[in-house]
């Protein structure tokens, strides 16, 4: 029998002598990532009986993530699981779950989780008055598309939010998917969210940005230079934070910065802002933790300060 399913039962949340050994399962956004979390479900012993997607591209994953899975309309997916997975993007998700709730296709004892990293519990209230055990269970992890995707699943980190007697049968989904739970409170997913965002994200556009510099200086595989250098430096800065720092900013060679700029300018100038918007944010760690004196810092921040847009200037100034 499912762990989540054994939890339920030993929580006393739903009927031990009629709770069918498995739940069965409803996908609602059968893209990325609900079709993949929707076969580690099928893999762990639970049924998923329905699933809902609407383009082309959801369809042909269910088939190959989902074989034998029925695509239906959402209300009817809903309708048919004990478990419902909820895997549409952030800002489809409130309207998604309060328009459900006024078709009353919400049930008492049902379980539904999000997929959303922005999210908490707040947005599932419509479907929790309705008896609805709620959950928020966000993969901290990138999917493609590509049939890799499975793959990242083990293992991988998720955000659960949850009641605290919930907590439990959360905990159990998540490990039955083969990923390892950790708690975010409900007041901290918008943080928690960024701090993702930021850091895988933002991440791609930096790398592909230095590769389009790289292909600008006459670099035909930009990839070869860049992934033992920015794999050295994710390491560095995952085992060792601030400490990890390298390059001209740590050192206060403001000359090499002024050099880069002055280049960026002739050469690339769309990627003026993103470099002095780096350069400013990595002195400004560089000053916190100590890795750069005050008296090395202060030329930096004046050459910076120099080359930011007018009017975010003049409020770093008004500041």
């Amino acid at each position: 029998m499912p762990a989540a399913r054994r939890t339920l039962r030993a929580a006393g949340l739903t009927p031990a002598d009629t709770a069918p050994a498995r739940l069965r399962v409803g996908i609602v956004g059968a893209g990325r990532v609900g079709a993949v979390l929707g076969a580690a479900l099928t893999a762990a012993g639970h049924d998923v009986v329905a699933a809902a997607g609407l383009s082309t591209a959801s369809a042909e994953r269910a088939a190959r993530l989902l074989p034998g899975v029925p695509l239906l309309p959402t209300d009817e997916v809903v309708a048919a699981a004990d478990l419902v997975v909820l895997a549409v993007p952030d800002d489809s998700l409130a309207g998604l779950v309060s328009g459900l709730a006024e078709t009353g296709v919400w049930r008492a004892g049902q379980l539904a989780f999000h997929t959303s990293g922005a999210h908490g519990l707040a947005v599932l209230a419509p479907a929790a008055r309705a008896g609805v055990l709620p959950l928020a269970l966000h993969p901290a992890m990138t999917f493609t598309g590509a049939p890799e995707d499975a793959d990242r699943l083990a293992g991988a980190p998720f955000g659960v939010t949850s009641a605290p007697e919930h907590r439990p049968v959360a905990e159990a989904l998540v490990l039955e998917m083969g990923g390892e739970p950790f708690f975010v409170a409900e007041a901290d997913r918008g943080l928690y969210h960024a701090a993702l965002v930021t850091g895988a994200n933002h991440l791609v556009t930096l790398v592909a940005e230095a590769a389009d510099l790289l292909r600008t200086a006459g670099v035909a595989e930009p990839g070869r230079v860049l992934a033992p250098l920015l794999t050295a430096a994710l390491d560095n800065g995952l085992r060792r934070g601030d400490r990890g720092l390298t390059g001209p900013v740590s050192r206060g060679d403001v000359g090499t910065v002024r050099q880069h700029l002055d280049t960026l300018t002739e050469r690339a100038p769309d990627s003026v802002a993103a470099y002095v918007a780096l350069a400013q944010r990595t002195t400004e760690r560089a000053l916190a933790t100590g890795r750069l004196k005050r008296h090395e810092g202060a030329p930096l921040v004046e050459l910076l300060d120099g080359h930011v847009p007018g009017s975010l200037a003049s409020e770093r100034a008004e500041g």
